[in-house]
């Protein structure tokens, strides 16, 4: 991590909305999806709310050795953007505390806010965390 990882820095990140991040493109395998409107995600929503968080602190990190990972998100999905309408996340780090990095978040559609909250992410050391993702994987072969 680099010196500049620091609470304060924030930035925002805006994304249109198609037809493939919308409920019924979540579970393509899910008949109760396909069935629902076409209207942004929440499952999209979060990972495009981590997305802004990993766009933040990447040019804080010794990339692509170092990365984040979610541990956490408590955010609220408030209002429903129609498919074709873009979003926007507005994300500030407000905690650094070893390798915990801690967010305060909001996204917005062109109309109004959506949602807001917090996200944890961890520092990781990516070989490390691949190696160890690997043995996982051969502990369920045996």
């Amino acid at each position: 991590m680099k010196d500049t990882l620091k609470p304060g820095i924030e930035s925002e990140f805006t994304f249109p909305v198609n037809d493939l991040k919308t409920v019924p493109a979540l579970y393509p395998e899910s008949p109760e999806f396909k069935a629902m409107p076409r209207v942004f995600a929440t499952g999209f929503m979060v990972g495009f709310i981590e997305w802004a968080c990993i766009r933040l602190v990447k040019p804080h990190l010794d990339w692509p050795e170092e990365q984040t990972v979610g541990t956490h998100i408590n955010v609220s999905h408030t209002a429903a953007t129609p498919a074709g309408m873009a979003v926007t996340a507005r994300v500030k780090l407000v905690a650094v505390e070893g390798r915990r990095l801690v967010f305060d978040v909001e996204a917005r559609d062109e109309v109004e806010v959506i949602s807001r909250g917090t996200h944890e992410r961890f520092v990781i050391n990516k070989k490390r965390f691949d190696e160890k993702m690997a043995g996982k994987a051969r502990k369920k072969e045996t």
